[in-house]
């Protein structure tokens, strides 16, 4: 079996710092970019940004939505991109959110989790709302392959709330249920001292304490949008997340992506310093 998803985050967070770059071709920034609007345009843009991170931070994170909307070929432009992000060192977080249930939940994790897959990703982004249950076999790919996953549990968009702070017969959040129920499955799939595999999505800007969750262990990464953009800065890093701090991946898309080709190198620099001077003082 491969060395664990969790380790493999581990060891990347602590070379390179927890900043992990969005790969987001919006159509806004293609036309800043002078690229064209189509799976040829998605392509540069996402190659471009592989040779800038490569080598400066850990981990990218290709958003699938953009390059899906190009059919068939904006999906062999992600394949490419991704293939080119792992033969480069990086570690790819195919964030495509899929949640389904029994055997087609089982074909999507098969399709982006099975060395080889022509969309093969080291993580993808789930989606538990149909049950945690739902995903077992999810679970199960991702440990016999070295993959990991990232399950949302908090985010921060506005429409969320009402679901996921709702509470259960015990009192406690759907979130929180949630964290708890994939924690178990961490601790039974992790050696002793180990990072768990099955990560978590909570949003930067979410409040813990009315989201109703707390520290988790065995400690797991947990994936942090909301950083650059949608405000939340390296500063905040600690203050937010707290004790779990150290496991955070702090994604950053539109404020890294808006410098356009020929500063990406140089913002990246910046901000890799930024969240090493937040981190270490």
């Amino acid at each position: 079996m491969s060395e664990r998803f969790g380790e493999r985050v581990r060891a990347a967070l602590s070379a390179r710092g927890p900043l992990c770059v969005g790969i987001d071709p919006h159509a806004a920034l293609l036309e800043s970019w002078g690229l064209s609007q189509d799976a040829a345009g998605v392509r540069e843009f996402g190659l471009r940004t592989v040779d800038a991170a490569a080598g400066r931070v850990g981990l990218v994170k290709p958003q699938v939505s953009f390059f899906e909307r190009f059919g068939s070929a904006g999906i062999a432009a992600l394949e490419e991109v991704m293939t080119a992000a792992r033969a480069a060192g990086l570690l790819v977080i195919a964030d495509a959110k899929r949640g389904d249930i029994g055997s087609t939940m089982d074909a999507y994790a098969a399709a982006w989790l099975t060395p080889g897959s022509p969309l093969e990703a080291d993580a993808l982004t789930v989606n538990p709302y149909l049950g945690v249950g739902a995903l077992g076999g999810s679970f199960d790919l991702a440990v016999a392959h070295g993959k990991g996953l990232f399950v949302l549990a908090a985010t921060s968009n506005p429409e969320a709330t009402a679901l996921q702070r709702s509470t259960a017969a015990d009192g406690s959040s759907v979130s929180a249920g949630i964290i708890a129920e994939v924690s178990a499955r961490n601790a039974a799939a992790s050696g002793a001292g180990e990072w768990g595999s099955f990560g978590f999505v909570i949003g930067a800007t979410v409040d813990w304490t009315d989201a109703g969750i707390a520290p988790f262990a065995p400690v797991a990464p947990i994936l942090g949008p909301g950083f650059g953009t949608q405000g939340a800065t390296p500063a905040d890093l600690r203050t937010r997340f707290g004790a779990m701090s150290e496991a955070v991946i702090a994604s950053e898309s539109r404020s890294i992506l808006s410098a356009g080709p020929d500063g990406l190198a140089a913002i990246i620099d910046a901000r890799v310093a930024e969240y090493r001077e937040a981190t270490h003082g």
